[in-house]
């Protein structure tokens, strides 16, 4: 039987004409004997039509949910997925060729590893790319980095959207953070907290910008949603290391 790579992708009407090119740059993976991959996109919220942006491809599963924001999509979607790893991939972003086969080889190689992640570019409007600073070493992670940068920086050291998991690992944290934003984030703090991760320099993620994600607003960064969001996310970070401090690394 073949193992299955299952990616996750919520998508707004403000990102659908970003599909095709997400789906060209996952069509073009190769991915290591044994596996194939599955790619669950939500619609969150009605007036998506995800369907007409995708071609036919019976790899592809398009589903709808009330509109709760991306993370809450990205946890419906991870209820229909079938895949013992789950990645995730937004529906603006491009992958670059050979990431999904690093991903599996990772958690294959390294099997006390519970999620790895990637270099990535900034993919700007007129189509130049630029570097997203402050990238880790090569290799392993160990539990507790990831929240350490974070404490200091407020944002991740790591991106976010380059990750892949073990499923076990992200249904017992619940899938991602139902947050307005961030949620990204708070999953992987989580991750860290449970034990350790691995960061692969290659290039793994074109990520997208543009007026239209929730990033690019002005309450992604600042303001009294924002403090919350930090909050909490660190609230809960922290709350799992200090319960999880005299256990065996999570499996």
């Amino acid at each position: 039987m073949m193992k299955v790579l299952s990616l996750i992708t919520p998508v707004h009407a403000a990102g659908a004409d970003y599909l095709a090119s997400a789906y060209a740059s996952l069509a073009a993976q190769q991915l290591p004997a044994g596996w194939e991959w599955e790619w669950l996109v939500q619609e969150d919220g009605e007036g998506v039509d995800a369907l007409r942006r995708l071609p036919g491809d019976s790899r592809i599963r398009i589903s709808q949910s009330r509109r709760g924001g991306p993370h809450v999509a990205r946890t419906v979607a991870l209820g229909r997925s079938r895949g013992e790893l789950i990645k995730t991939f937004d529906a603006d972003d491009v992958l670059t060729p050979g990431v999904l086969a690093r991903d599996i080889e990772v958690l294959a190689d390294h099997t006390d590893i519970g999620w790895t992640t990637s270099a990535v570019l900034d993919l700007l409007p007129d189509g130049s790319l630029t570097s997203f600073p402050g990238d880790p070493a090569a290799g392993r992670i160990a539990s507790g980095t990831v929240l350490e940068y974070w404490e200091q920086h407020k944002r991740p050291q790591i991106h976010p959207a380059t990750l892949c998991m073990r499923r076990s690992w992200v249904a017992a944290l619940g899938g991602w953070m139902a947050l307005p934003a961030s949620g990204d984030t708070g999953l992987l703090l989580g991750l860290d907290a449970i034990g350790d991760g691995y960061f692969t320099p290659c290039v793994g993620l074109h990520y997208r910008k543009h007026s239209g994600q929730i990033t690019a607003l002005p309450q992604h960064s600042q303001g009294e949603e924002w403090q919350a969001r930090m909050q909490i996310i660190g609230e809960r970070a922290r709350a799992l290391k200090s319960l999880l401090a005299d256990q065996p690394v999570w499996r």
